[in-house]
């Protein structure tokens, strides 16, 4: 697209959502804000650099062969950087600690150290970027109960607190040497196929074990921890151990950051409808941005009415700098830096278009309660030509314009991609 005609399509929209009371240059100053932490498991359908590798487990499903998955770290870092390439603003990379550099040496999970790490942490610095950090509690054959920090075996019980009390430490070394804090999430797939009758004593152990896993403090200036609730997996439907509640109730009472996941709860739960309501007692969240199609799915994230509201939610609300921004999805299907390029910009255009909207303006008339107004002016937001300005913001930040990365990853498999097969 021409550099002239993004430019007048964004003076007229710069005059339109002026007329409304909005500006669009504070709007995409704000957009400075919006980090998305890039989930590595996009790149090789959840795989890992395991040199024992195993079939994924706990509810976990990547689904379709498309061509070019990343098989080594070279490989998966490369496309991650195309990934940056292709994007406007500065984004973060999501690790999981199956991704380590262990060189094909055998390193078991409750083995895993920060030299397995360290290359990582060079990538990063040289890109200019934050990474974030997960145990991998799934996968492996301890998990293959179902159960890991609340498993009734204790040795299996203390295989998994080491592992991630192993994955903190790491993290925290992440942040101290990156310069900006590393979120470390907690999700493990505890739970039964059928109905139990002693769902306590595993909630008990998990209690325990994440008490025993926390007992060693970083400064937040380096770590920050998080726990992630799901409502069922596959081969746990009837309960999971770590529900909503659980986490909830223990984030709340230790001060640690409860995740988001908007798969993780039913299909008619609004994930932006919890946001003001969790940050009323806890001072951060975090967020796993993803599309679910009747069910904890992990579709590529669209511009959707979900997306929409979650972000709406935290601009209206001045949540950015308490929100934890990641995304969590892997389709095997499609091209897959097409999927990561594809989803990031959806995130990236549904927070530009909470800021673009004129929200005192509709506070006021809130007030007022004007509800019909309010609502004339909700439905005439969307079809202004907030197109025009994210256009203008790719373009300020010398990234594909439009439908120009399209072309610029379809280039990107025939010289990469291809290559692999």
């Amino acid at each position: 697209m021409k550099t002239e005609n993004i430019k007048k399509a964004y003076e007229l929209a710069k005059e339109m959502y002026a007329a409304i009371g909005v500006d669009t240059d504070a709007a995409l100053k704000a957009m400075k804000q919006v980090n998305i932490s890039l989930h590595c498991w996009q790149a090789d359908d959840v795989v890992g650099f395991e040199s024992s590798q195993q079939a994924l487990s706990g509810g976990i499903q990547a689904t379709g062969n498309y061509p070019g998955k990343a098989t080594t770290i070279a490989q998966l870092r490369r496309d991650i950087e195309e990934v940056l390439r292709l994007l406007p603003g500065k984004q973060r990379l999501n690790l999981h600690a199956i991704y380590g550099d262990f060189q094909g040496v055998t390193v078991d999970r409750d083995q895993i150290e920060l030299k397995h790490f360290q290359s990582w942490i060079d990538w990063a610095k040289q890109l200019g970027i934050g990474i974030d950090f997960n145990p991998t509690c799934f996968s492996h054959p301890k998990a293959a109960t179902g159960f890991t920090l609340s498993s009734k075996e204790e040795s299996v019980r203390q295989f998994w607190v080491e592992h991630v009390k192993r994955s903190r430490r790491i993290a925290a070394e992440i942040g101290k040497q990156l310069g900006t804090p590393c979120v470390n999430n907690i999700w493990i797939p505890d739970g039964s196929k059928d109905m139990p009758i002693d769902r306590n004593a595993h909630r008990a152990l998990l209690k325990q074990s994440l008490d025993e896993i926390f007992a060693e403090e970083f400064p937040k200036t380096h770590l920050l921890d998080a726990v992630e609730s799901k409502l069922f997996g596959i081969g746990v439907e009837a309960m999971t151990v770590g529900s909503n509640e659980f986490y909830l109730a223990y984030a709340v009472k230790n001060n640690k950051m409860v995740c988001l996941d908007n798969g993780h709860f039913h299909p008619t739960e609004q994930v932006g409808d919890k946001i003001s309501a969790v940050l009323q007692f806890v001072d951060e969240i975090l967020l796993h941005v993803t599309r679910p199609v009747r069910w904890d799915s992990d579709h590529v994230v669209t511009f959707n009415d979900e997306i929409q509201l979650i972000a709406q939610e935290i601009v209206r609300n001045h949540y950015l700098s308490r929100v934890h921004i990641g995304l969590d999805y892997f389709d095997a299907s499609i091209n897959r830096i097409g999927a990561y390029v594809t989803g990031v910009r959806a995130a990236q255009l549904a927070f530009l278009f909470a800021l673009l909207e004129p929200t005192e303006k509709l506070k006021a008339l809130e007030e007022k309660q004007q509800y019909f107004e309010r609502l004339a002016f909700l439905e005439l937001l969307k079809t202004k030509p907030f197109g025009a300005v994210y256009d203008y913001w790719c373009m300020l930040n010398n990234v594909p314009v439009a439908e120009d990365y399209i072309t610029a990853i379809q280039q990107y498999e025939n010289t990469e991609l291809k290559k692999r097969l």
